[in-house]
């Protein structure tokens, strides 16, 4: 699933191709994609049609085009979504579920092949800037409103594993099982590390792991695996070949050289190494 910096990657590209230029005719391809949009397909084509994107945003793994009209057109990618930026007349891709024409003579297509991602027409939460729908979502570490010193207490007055926390999107948005897995190796933590347990330094330490991986991801826009994940131009990224944990299994840890070891986590996979990031025991 695309984390923070492919979302935040995804939302440039937006912010570039997309905003400024008003919507045409909206073809709803896939029911599914729209599924959250409660009045239906028909209505969220109208709500768009005409409407100019006036900026593009992001919390966590969400993002969005704030339009005209004070509507928000809201985007999840989902496990497979891209969000993609293409001539009109290219052919069309084979997971194409969501099409919107651009008066630049561009089409903005969602492009989903397992159709867990999702597209609707939202109004502002209590804030005037962000999505009814998303408005509980926490804020995350790259956001200059985040305030690492509440992070910490929260995160320290949880009991639960130290991974889990970090997944808990009301916590800490945008952080997915690669970043977290990156974090706690960068921090020599296993997943299942009391966060009780956890010193303010300790959790200090981890959450700037955690913003380091991330921004570093960014940079080199993102991280690709299966080719599910591209930027609106169908680039991949490239942090891939920066991973010290995830997916690694039995290659050597980069800090001691002991092979990277795979757990089952969440009905997914953990990934890290036995030597540096040690099983904390069992409580009594």
């Amino acid at each position: 699933m695309p984390e923070l910096p492919e979302v935040e990657v995804v939302r440039r590209g937006l912010a570039e191709h997309a905003v400024g230029r008003s919507i045409g005719a909206v073809e709803v391809l896939h029911p599914r994609s729209v599924r959250r949009h409660e009045p239906g397909a028909a209505d969220f084509a109208a709500r768009l049609e005409g409407r100019v994107p006036t900026s593009a945003r992001r919390r966590g793994k969400y993002l969005w085009l704030v339009l005209d009209s004070g509507e928000m057109l809201l985007a999840h990618l989902g496990m497979s979504g891209q969000m993609l930026v293409q001539p009109a007349g290219k052919p069309d891709e084979r997971h194409l579920r969501v099409r919107l024409p651009l008066s630049d003579g561009a089409e903005l297509r969602f492009v989903d092949q397992r159709t867990f991602g999702h597209v609707m027409v939202d109004v502002p939460g209590d804030r005037v800037d962000v999505p009814s729908s998303v408005d509980h979502i926490a804020l995350d570490p790259l956001d200059p409103a985040f305030v690492p010193e509440a992070f910490v207490r929260a995160l320290r007055a949880r009991d639960t594993e130290v991974k889990r926390a970090l997944l808990d999107q009301s916590l800490i948005s945008g952080v997915g099982n690669i970043y977290a897995d990156e974090a706690l190796w960068r921090a020599g933590l296993h997943w299942a590390h009391s966060t009780r347990a956890l010193s303010g330094g300790r959790a200090t330490e981890l959450l700037g792991h955690a913003r380091d991986v991330m921004t570093e991801a960014l940079e080199v826009g993102g991280t690709t695996f299966d080719g599910l994940y591209v930027n609106v131009n169908g680039e991949s990224g490239y942090f891939s070949r920066g991973l010290n944990a995830y997916g690694r299994r039995d290659l050597p840890c980069g800090r001691c050289g002991t092979a990277i070891v795979r757990e089952a986590f969440m009905n997914r996979s953990s990934f890290s190494c036995p030597r540096c990031q040690e099983r904390p025991r069992p409580r009594a």
